[in-house]
């Protein structure tokens, strides 16, 4: 079941992050996240909600966009991010959840959504083409995570 998340959900959705936090590039983000920092992020803009999917009262994916800069001619403009439990990937949860979140962005009035995908990662970049976007950008070496300098190309979707 696909739903927005709610305060309650923050400590599960930490959990799923932090996984790709600690062992990937998908995120630049290097120390882990806790429940407050979540919230904090989730209750930042009361215009973009988050969604969740659920299985028998357990998270298993969450999707969001946040405001792409934060100057007023922008504000059609979001970037998006999906993450999937590791135990629940290649089920389709995420195109469920990424087309949930897509069409709620839709609905709100928003013009163009952007997808940042750290470089290599082919499996993202087949996702969101699937979904519609289209490849419009590359940014070199603006990442540096386990000691390596990371590309950042840049997916978009016209609404």
């Amino acid at each position: 079941m696909i739903r927005k998340a709610t305060s309650k959900d923050v400590d599960l959705i930490a959990l799923i992050y932090n996984h790709y936090i600690l062992n990937s590039t998908i995120t630049f983000e290097e120390e882990a996240v806790d429940g407050q920092i979540i919230s904090e992020r989730l209750n930042s803009n009361k215009k973009l909600d988050w969604w969740v999917y659920e299985i028998q009262n357990e998270i298993v994916g969450y999707a969001y966009a946040a405001l792409w800069k934060p100057r007023s001619a922008y504000r059609y403009t979001a970037e998006t991010s999906v993450y999937v439990a590791p135990a629940h990937q290649k089920k389709g949860i995420g195109k469920q959840i990424y087309s949930h979140l897509i069409s709620e962005l839709k609905k709100s009035g928003l013009h163009t959504l952007l997808a940042g995908i750290a470089l290599p990662n082919d499996e993202s970049i087949h996702f969101h083409e699937k979904l519609g976007f289209r490849k419009v950008g590359q940014l070199e070496e603006v990442g540096f995570k386990f000691n390596r300098w990371i590309d950042v190309g840049y997916w978009e979707l016209n609404l």
